[in-house]
């Protein structure tokens, strides 16, 4: 891996080597399309949402009670819901940088003075633990989410400090005094144990990289080494739930507790990066491929477990109990995203892409104020609508809800999608690399400080054209590298220059480039094959043995009650492959068979008698759009009339 200096730009991540850097929000802007809406509605609406409900459940309060020195009485929420309003912070912070929200930008000043009230002299910062009347500092590092919190304070930092480097709020002085007791209290020679919930390896090599310190990285050194150390207690699900059963470079595949899994996997590819440790860099991308092999849904959801949120087994993959979790999604894109710029390699933004369509996107409602915490494949009963004034528990209902008692996902979101420019496109000393593909307009320089500025033109995932239309004279050759997706064959590529050269031919999947000095108003174009495609599972999946899904472009698509007009129940359809898939108005339309058979007085052996069934043509829906129309079953992997 080829050790480059970076320079600092409003980003996530920003390793300080690798394979690629990645633009920032001040070199990539998305100007539409399918998440340019998606933004604009978590301007409008999500953010708004989100800071009225941590107002109204009192977890914004928790921090005026510490101020006031009225704790514990009166505090309300899980003993991580400092985390939320962090998280929150940090949704702002990008979105302030995307939009220049005044409005915004007063509602974050107004949070950080609550929660810098409420520091100790220290540095320590915590609502639910260390005060009177509260169990004693870092007593309960199994459940106690201080490291966890503090974690995503320091990303919320990093947001800031990266967006609004002179800004006087405050709140980089207050994660800097945070993380500065972290490295006191669990230095070498301090407390040699780990936070049973990852993240603050995140926070504090970021932090670090954001603030020019080395110390921060140190730390989180540590705590990735310690693990798998059993410094934490064991429980009823083992200590694997906690990734303390094996230490990180031992590891083999990602399990235990899917979002804890993938925080600390992202983590650890920080610490790899950052000492030059390209054994457990080696490690961690093995654990990756393992993982998305045998332990992935086609969603790119993770965590098939609903009792320990966790990964199951190898081929553990049950539809109708996915658990799925939003941020377990998310997780997995911060993971991902630090291999590709590690790396340059498009598995990575493979995963990424199906993520963010069929996990991210699929989570929030149309109108920005409700939320999936878990996003199955197989809806099996239409179950109750949300009470807009209710918490919910976490997978209590088919629809989605406003809030949640465990509400991580709401924020996890908002700050995906606010800082979501910034996973577009990267550099390198050759050119810049397009990972996905939205309309946006890129302004950058290469490394050896020439302009590169090219827009891009899509209404993809709609339709598989994208138009990239170059905007600047070039005065030395440089590559424009594309993404073509692992299930794009067919794929074409043209080359159409202001002085008449013109060139188009058909590539595989991989990656595309197409290298000369290119000249203001020359155009490449990618048109990418988007008929709908069967999938088929690995036969050792017993959950969809002898089902089929259907899939166009990155979507996955799904069988929704709603069109069923005369049943309900999407469990009595299979899916006649003697018919293709095909589109018609839009949409793509599959042939089923609607059955319903009689019930028996033992359900197996040979049926006496025929089932009841008919045939219908039943347009699909995009999984992200599911339950959109009201209560529904639905499913996405469906029996094969006859198997295939």
């Amino acid at each position: 891996m080829p050790s480059v200096t970076f320079t600092t730009t409003p980003a996530p991540v920003l390793p300080s080597r690798g394979t690629l850097r990645p633009l920032g929000l001040n070199e990539v802007r998305i100007t539409g399309g399918f998440w340019g809406r998606r933004q604009e509605l978590n301007h409008d609406a999500t953010l708004t949402h989100i800071g009225n409900r941590l107002e109204s459940e009192g977890w914004l309060s928790n921090f005026d009670l510490a101020a006031a020195g009225m704790l514990p009485q009166g505090r309300r929420g899980a003993v991580f819901a400092d985390s939320e309003v962090y998280k929150y912070l940090e949704a702002l912070a990008w979105e302030i940088a995307r939009s220049g929200s005044e409005r915004l930008e007063g509602t974050f000043r107004s949070i950080v003075t609550r929660v810098a009230a409420a520091q100790e002299p220290d540095g320590y910062l915590n609502t639910s633990v260390g005060r009177t009347g509260q169990i004693p500092r870092w007593s309960d590092l199994e459940w106690g989410h201080e490291l966890y919190c503090l974690g995503h304070l320091f990303q919320a930092a990093v947001a800031r400090v990266r967006t609004r480097p002179d800004a006087d709020d405050g709140l980089v002085q207050i994660a800097r005094r945070a993380a500065d007791l972290v490295c006191e209290v669990f230095g070498n020679g301090g407390i040699e144990s780990v936070c049973g919930h990852p993240v603050v390896e995140v926070g504090l090599v970021e932090l670090g990289r954001a603030l020019t310190t080395q110390r921060y990285a140190h730390q989180a050194r540590l705590f990735i080494e310690r693990r798998g150390r059993r410094t934490l207690n064991d429980i009823e699900w083992s200590r694997k739930y906690f990734q303390d059963d094996v230490s990180v470079r031992d590891t083999e595949v990602l399990h235990g507790h899917a979002v804890r899994a993938n925080y600390l996997a992202a983590g650890a590819v920080d610490v790899a990066i950052e000492t030059g440790d390209e054994e457990l860099l080696a490690s961690l991308r093995q654990q990756w491929s393992h993982t998305i092999a045998r332990r992935t849904y086609l969603t790119g959801g993770q965590g098939s477990h609903h009792q320990d949120e966790a990964f199951g087994e190898d081929w553990e993959l049950p539809s109708d109990r996915a658990y799925s979790e939003t941020c377990a999604g998310i997780g997995s894109i911060m993971f991902s995203w630090r291999l590709l710029l590690a790396s340059g390699e498009p598995v990575y933004a493979d995963l990424i892409e199906r993520t963010l369509y069929n996990v991210v996107a699929a989570a929030l409602s149309r109108d920005g104020r409700s939320f999936y915490y878990t996003n199955t494949l197989h809806q099996r009963v239409p179950g109750t609508p949300a009470d807009p004034d209710r918490t919910w528990p976490r997978a209590s209902s088919s629809l989605r809800a406003p809030w949640f008692e465990v509400s991580c996902c709401p924020p996890n979101i908002a700050r995906t999608l606010a800082s979501l420019d910034a996973y577009v496109a990267s550099v390198n000393g050759d050119g810049v690399q397009l990972h996905q593909y939205a309309p946006a307009e890129v302004r950058t320089h290469l490394e050896d400080g020439q302009s590169v500025q090219f827009d891009v033109d899509t209404v993809y995932p709609e339709n598989g054209r994208v138009l990239i239309t170059i905007r600047s004279d070039s005065s030395q050759p440089w590559n424009l590298s594309l993404r073509v997706p692992a299930w794009a064959y067919g794929t074409r590529l043209r080359v159409q220059t202001t002085d008449g050269e013109s060139e188009e031919k058909t590539v595989e999947p991989g990656i595309v480039s197409v290298r000369r000095a290119f000249r203001a108003g020359d155009h490449v174009e990618l048109t990418l094959p988007m008929q709908p495609r069967i999938s088929k599972p690995d036969p050792r999946i017993d959950a969809i043995r002898q089902c089929v899904a259907i899939e166009r472009g990155p979507l996955v698509l799904a069988v929704e009650s709603v069109d069923l007009a005369t049943s309900d129940d999407v469990s009595a359809v299979a899916i006649d492959l003697r018919s293709q898939p095909h589109e018609r108005d839009g949409r793509v339309w599959i042939s089923l068979r609607i059955g319903h058979d009689s019930d028996r007085d033992w359900p197996y052996g040979t049926p006496d008698g025929a089932t009841a069934e008919r045939a219908a043509e039943v347009p699909l829906i995009p999984y992200y759009d599911r339950a959109n129309r009201g209560l529904s079953t639905m499913r996405i992997w469906l029996p094969v009339l006859e198997p295939c």
